[in-house]
């Protein structure tokens, strides 16, 4: 389960509009990462076992056992994952 600040939504709004215009097939995936923290990339398509979110303006790919709060940190909009609903 997955829940989303403001600002995340408009983040990843944007950058599935940026990335859809070079590549239709282009989605951000979240991944849990070697260090811990979530990982968010670029992909072409899910990885087995995703799921699919479609949300309002984005498609967000997420790996099995993924949950917490989609938030943004400065500097640069770094999206980044917090424990939670």
């Amino acid at each position: 389960m997955l829940a989303f600040t403001d600002r995340a939504r408009e983040i990843l709004r944007r950058s599935h509009e940026a990335a859809r215009r070079f590549n239709p097939d282009a989605a951000v995936r979240v991944s849990p990462g070697p260090d811990g923290e979530a990982r968010f990339d670029l992909v072409d398509r899910p990885a087995e076992g995703d799921a699919v979110l479609e949300e309002e303006g984005f498609v967000l790919y997420v790996a099995p056992g993924v949950r917490g709060t989609v938030d943004v940190v400065e500097p640069h909009d770094r999206l980044v994952l917090r424990p939670g609903p």
